[in-house]
């Protein structure tokens, strides 16, 4: 199993900056995707920023010129910096992967959450 740890978050003022991150444990053999989603009250999931399968970056059109994300291959994490917030930032963000783990001579596929990040930014 892999799992994913998240940190960071917290609050903010609007204009203000928070880092999240996340990192991936477990006996990891590669990783696909991994990135970041949110969630407000009432609200669906939506992607914020991931890294692609081939290494390319994506982001919610919301966050462009905002928000980076960054990782760490060696230690399988991603961050988020997350620059001139606006209170509709405010949710639930959370961490996302998949790829394949190694469990004795098997290699599996995974899919995995984080618990969640709380984010609130206030005006």
């Amino acid at each position: 199993q892999v799992q994913l740890v998240e940190s960071g978050g917290g609050v903010a003022q609007a204009g203000g900056s928070l880092r999240l991150s996340c990192a991936a444990s477990g006996i990891i053999f590669s990783i696909n995707t991994m990135g970041w989603y949110r969630q407000a009250p009432e609200k669906q999931r939506e992607l914020v920023a991931v890294f692609t399968k081939g290494g390319s970056t994506n982001y919610a059109d919301s966050v462009k010129g905002r928000f980076t994300i960054s990782r760490d291959n060696a230690k399988n994490t991603v961050y988020l910096q997350m620059n001139s917030l606006k209170t509709e930032d405010t949710a639930v963000y959370y961490c996302h992967a998949d790829g394949l783990y190694e469990s004795g001579r098997r290699l599996i596929d995974f899919e995995s959450w984080g618990q969640g990040a709380q984010v609130t930014v206030h005006s």
